[in-house]
């Protein structure tokens, strides 16, 4: 074997390598549809029993419950138009995703932490902040 097979033969295992643990780092496809749509009941599904939201106008520790209620007031007064994940992940068995939220009165930049708790990933802390401190939060 020559060593432009060996290359070739070693970028294709670290690429299969790769896209195999990026596919362990997935974020749930409903999380993503929960956001685009601005719906909290949708998005609950994926919350910790305690969640941690860091809104603009609210910062605290919550209950899933109390959590899903701000989130539907923050999707009411702040219609969404889009979603995207930008960056994902995974570090010390916490997945993470960052990603931009249009809404009619602005965009965000979102943040969220999910930890493995009992079947699957639930999120635990959901950061949003003015994308650039450009847009009205109100």
């Amino acid at each position: 074997m020559n060593i432009i097979s060996i290359f070739t033969v070693l970028s294709l295992l670290a690429g299969s390598v790769s896209s195999s643990f990026q596919e362990q780092a997935r974020i749930p496809a409903g999380i993503s549809v929960a956001f685009r749509a601005g719906n909290a009941a949708e998005l609950s599904k994926y919350l910790n029993s305690t969640v941690e939201l860091l809104l603009p106008q609210k910062e605290d520790f919550y209950k899933k419950n109390v959590a899903e209620a701000i989130l539907k007031e923050f999707f009411a007064s702040h219609p969404t138009k889009d979603f995207i994940i930008r960056y994902q992940g995974v570090k010390n068995d916490v997945q993470y995703a960052i990603g931009n939220l249009k809404t009619e009165k602005g965009d965000f930049r979102v943040y969220f932490l999910m930890k493995t708790v009992d079947k699957g990933p639930l999120i635990h802390l959901i950061r949003i902040d003015l994308e650039n401190g450009k847009q009205n939060p109100s």
